[in-house]
């Protein structure tokens, strides 16, 4: 039993690969932005890969299949797919001017995240996902969906507001990651100065 749960093939680790392998998929259909029906393509399939982000985390605690592997492919998945999503909303012009700060915003915590959760973890040392933290996903993960309908969800809202939904919902998500974004800094600089003060 306890390699079937440490399986690289168990359920939730399958469905970790599934959001990984949506994501070239993702990007194809978004360099057509003209057409909306691979817009809605688009973000159904984005929508899919945000449920099993849900789901893997759910069913690997659930059914105490909680793996190595998993851990590290799981946040893997999440700025893959999030860092595609915006890559290519830029380059359509659906994320421009002003809001592109944004966009970057988002990406340099990211990266900034990342590294820091990196070095931490080799000095045995982990930061917590903070509540705010978890909020900020889910605004951005909305933000982002709204934005990949973008032109094609004027079909079912007043012409122009599905992006500028998807725009505002991604600023508070912005400001929302430089706040949880300065508060890892911190905690991760006070690992590392005492890290620095024992030796």
């Amino acid at each position: 039993m306890p390699s079937a749960r440490k399986s690289p093939f168990n359920l939730p680790n399958i469905l970790t690969y599934g959001r990984i392998l949506a994501i070239p998929a993702l990007v194809a259909l978004l360099f057509w932005p003209e057409e909306f029906w691979l817009r809605w393509t688009a973000l159904a399939i984005y929508v899919t890969a945000g449920v099993t982000d849900y789901l893997d985390g759910y069913l690997a605690r659930a059914w105490s299949q909680q793996s190595a592997l998993g851990r590290m492919l799981d946040p893997i998945a999440d700025k893959l797919l999030v860092a595609a999503s915006l890559l290519m909303l830029v380059s359509d012009g659906t994320i421009r001017s002003w809001a592109l700060w944004a966009a970057i915003i988002i990406l340099c915590r990211e990266v900034l995240v990342s590294g820091l959760r990196e070095f931490l973890a080799e000095v045995r040392v982990s930061i917590p996902v903070s509540q705010l933290a978890k909020w900020k996903t889910t605004g951005q993960l909305v933000a982002i969906g709204f934005l990949i309908a973008g032109p094609a969800g004027d079909a079912l809202l007043p012409k122009g507001w599905t992006v500028r939904i998807g725009l505002t919902l991604l600023w508070i998500a912005a400001v929302i990651t430089l706040y949880t974004g300065y508060d890892y800094l911190k905690a991760g600089i006070r690992h590392i100065l005492e890290q620095d003060a024992e030796e």
